[in-house]
């Protein structure tokens, strides 16, 4: 007599829990489908991902609330809220040779860890540090700011208008590498960035996400 797995509805578990009232939860098949947010003291429950979702299996600590910043599988990018998790964009990493090769992202097998704190992101790997700008935007590139004047190696000057800022605060992660060969290196929310992830003190949520691979499905004897 075999015994099979057969399916049923999709299931939905807990995949990440921040703290006592903020979660992940995953609907689908293997560990992988739509993601939703909840937060059950401000009453926000959304989903930042509707489909294909696959859990980010590294390191995971997530203290932050204003800024939530969420990692997939292939760390290839965010998904990532700038208001608790009430609406959800994607960020990227920079353009630029942020690795050793040249490459402008971390390879999924480098990363070690995820930490969001303090409403920054930072992203660890074997050789690497990448970050998101510290969480607020350079005043003089808002709209009618003075703009950032800096100068090239040839001596020209050159402006960071408002018209043309770069990206905004917490969409983009880079290296200290990066950064030198990106505008945004001028702009005080990128200035004075940590060489190590910053300590995570008394984290009440897991460290990181889980899934059972087996959820959702239903055994049948022929």
């Amino acid at each position: 007599m075999a015994t099979i797995a057969q399916a049923k509805d999709p299931l939905t578990q807990v995949v990440y829990r921040f703290d006592d009232h903020r979660y992940l939860e995953l609907k689908g098949y293997d560990c992988e489908g739509e993601l939703w947010y909840t937060d059950t003291v401000r009453g926000i429950h959304t989903e930042p991902v509707s489909q294909f979702y696959r859990i980010f299996t590294r390191k995971f600590m997530h203290p932050s609330e204003h800024y939530i910043a969420l990692p997939n599988w292939e760390s290839d990018g965010f998904i990532i809220s700038k208001d608790y998790g009430q609406t959800w964009q994607v960020a990227r990493f920079s353009p630029g040779p942020n690795e050793p090769n040249g490459d402008d992202y971390a390879p999924r097998e480098d990363v070690t860890s995820f930490t969001v704190v303090n409403d920054q992101g930072f992203l660890q790997t074997k050789h690497s540090l990448y970050t998101s700008s510290k969480p607020f935007e350079d005043p003089r590139v808002l709209p009618g700011g003075p703009g950032i004047p800096y100068t090239l190696e040839d001596g020209t000057v050159q402006t960071v208008e408002p018209s043309a800022p770069g990206w905004a605060w917490g969409m983009v992660y880079m290296t200290k590498q990066g950064l030198s060969h990106s505008t945004s290196q001028f702009k005080t929310n990128w200035q004075d960035l940590p060489d190590h992830v910053p300590e995570v003190k008394n984290y009440q949520g897991w460290d990181h996400m889980r899934c059972d691979m087996d959820a959702g499905k239903a055994t049948q004897k022929l």
